[in-house]
């Protein structure tokens, strides 16, 4: 309960200044780039195996009773409902969360926070507020991109591995998805991605002890973030389903 307490309360304490962000364009548009576009490597990796490991194992298991045919619905709604959501929040957390936490940690030990507050700028407002929210905005994209993928990768190993035409899986896939799917799928991708900036701002605003605790703040960022993201996809997921 203290865990859940105290990520709300620094949501609440943050929220105020993602609603009314009132920084440059061109700052967002930084902070937007460095968490869709440079992750993209790894998730596409991630992802396409991923699909690829989803699909063989319950292909597998499918062709015992010569059910081949549902594989394809099988990986698209395992994609949307979890796996999707999951590989965004693991590949955000431990690319771009650990970067935030590290970025915002070194700043802190060389004072240059307690420089703008001196300034009167908020950090919540200058630093905080826009990767926090460009974090919710390209979580759910990057989540959509990891479906497509797993759903490429699965349709590969259908049709290379277990005599599943590509064409009858992508039917599959499509026969057996649902808006309400999709939606629950973005929207617990956008809560990885609040979830994911609030811990890794905090973590790293609060660093202290030098070089040591830039380290220690970053690795409790991502770790913390892991648990976040398991704990709320359990529980979004018992709620929809």
């Amino acid at each position: 309960m203290g865990f859940a307490g105290l990520i709300l309360a620094r949501s609440v304490q943050y929220f105020p200044y993602v609603l009314v962000f009132s920084r440059p364009r061109a700052d967002l548009f930084r902070q937007l780039y460095a968490t869709g576009i440079r992750t993209l490597p790894v998730v596409t990796v991630v992802s396409l195996f991923m699909g690829m490991i989803l699909s063989l194992q319950v292909g597998l298991e499918l062709a015992r009773f010569n059910q081949e045919l549902y594989l394809g619905a099988a990986v698209m709604l395992t994609l949307l409902r979890e796996m999707g959501a999951f590989c965004c929040g693991i590949c955000l957390a431990a690319c771009v969360g650990s970067a935030i936490a590290a970025e915002l940690g070194t700043m802190k030990v060389n004072d240059e926070i307690d420089a703008l507050k001196i300034m009167g700028i908020p950090p919540e407002r200058f630093l905080a507020a826009p990767r926090i929210l460009a974090l919710v905005l390209m979580a759910p994209v990057v989540a959509f991109y990891c479906c497509i993928m797993g759903t490429l990768g699965g349709g590969i190993v259908g049709a290379t591995q277990l005599n599943v035409d590509f064409q009858q899986f992508m039917s599959g896939a499509l026969w057996m998805a649902e808006s309400k799917d999709l939606f629950v799928g973005i929207g617990k991708s956008a809560l990885f991605g609040l979830l994911i900036g609030v811990i890794s701002v905090s973590e790293g605003l609060g660093t202290n002890l030098g070089a040591i605790g830039v380290g220690k703040s970053t690795q409790r960022a991502v770790i913390v973030s892991f648990l976040a993201i398991l704990i709320s996809g359990y529980m979004v997921s018992r709620v929809f389903y």
